[in-house]
């Protein structure tokens, strides 16, 4: 019981080592994420029991992927293989005035032939009490968005917990549907909103700027309009450089408004799966600890991501409470 449910594509990440561009590599780095999966990845090393339902290719590579996902415990019983490649993206990482790029090659994935008959939701959310999900996958194609649409009815109907994370990328919605009709309907399956302005914004069909004011009263419209949602989460990130961010985090529940202080992350390592970490970290915390103490450890999740290389966060419990009660100095410990 009280397991986790993630649902989305499985990639593969090539990436020349350290900060090269591709015209200057000689060999390529692979990694394998995706926001859905690195969420539930980093929930598992927190302890989590998380089960996260994909479509992988069925070949070596869908393999390799799959006994990754093992290693870290998920439950992949729900997991779906297909004759079609793994979904690739190619990443350079830039530093201080230089931007990364990315690349997607995923148009004809595995995963991008699932439909709403190839998963058991039944049988795939009997042990659930949360389910987590993000604008990515009902972006990608239609069977995608009416998979992702039926899990989530079927886990307000068992009376899970329904996380939203409405990523919003124009770039991706290419099978005409319209992104605020396809969001809107999701979100009226959710109760907490995780989710910055631009995805307010987009739901709503508004235009509020960043002030906390704003956030506020878009916050407020949100709760209004789906009324299931009872809290709205958002990381705030503040980019001196490629190399140099601060994170915080705010909320409004619904009656209060709170905010975290800047967590200062001056070398970068990877930024990859950084939002990823903070949902993480929230959901964790928002069932363990208060609203506030949540915010600070999502925060703290969300820093200590861009330490480490790859999509997934392998912070443990112990090592983000560190940075949450102020333990900054990166000391060895003996």
């Amino acid at each position: 019981m009280n397991q986790i449910i993630t649902f989305g594509e499985v990639m593969m990440r090539l990436s020349p080592s350290g900060n090269r561009k591709f015209i200057q590599a000689s060999h390529l780095e692979f990694y394998f994420g995706g926001t859905e999966l690195n969420v539930g990845l980093s929930i598992a090393h927190f302890g989590g029991n998380v089960k996260h339902i994909t479509c992988l290719s069925d070949d070596f590579i869908g393999d390799t992927a799959l006994s990754y996902l093992n290693k870290f415990d998920l439950d992949t019983t729900a997991v779906i293989r297909s004759k079609r490649p793994l979904g690739v993206y190619f990443l350079e990482v830039g530093a201080v005035m230089r931007p990364s790029s990315i690349s997607y090659n995923r148009s004809h994935s595995a995963f991008s032939e699932i439909e709403p008959s190839m998963v058991n939701w039944d049988a795939a959310l009997e042990n659930g009490s949360w389910f987590h999900w993000t604008g990515i996958t009902p972006a990608l194609t239609k069977g995608s968005f009416e998979t992702l649409k039926e899990g989530l009815k079927l886990a307000r109907e068992k009376g899970m917990q329904v996380s939203a994370d409405p990523t919003y990328r124009s770039g991706l919605w290419n099978y005409g549907v319209d992104p605020k009709d396809a969001l809107t309907e999701l979100l009226h399956c959710s109760t907490v909103f995780i989710g910055g302005i631009n995805e307010m914004n987009e739901v709503l069909g508004t235009n509020f700027g960043y002030s906390n004011d704003e956030f506020i009263e878009a916050s407020k419209l949100i709760i209004e309009k789906f009324p299931s949602i009872v809290k709205v989460f958002d990381k705030i990130r503040t980019s001196i450089n490629s190399s140099w961010h601060k994170i915080r985090a705010r909320m409004w529940n619904g009656k209060k408004f709170y905010e975290t202080q800047d967590f200062d992350i001056t070398h970068i390592v990877d930024r990859i799966g950084t939002g990823d970490a903070f949902a993480a970290g929230l959901i964790y915390g928002l069932q363990h600890f208060k609203d506030t103490k949540s915010m600070e450890f999502a925060s703290a999740a969300c820093a200590l991501k861009h330490t480490y290389v790859g999509d997934v966060n392998y912070a443990t419990i112990d090592e983000v409470m560190r940075i949450v009660e102020g333990n900054l100095t990166g000391r060895f410990n003996r």
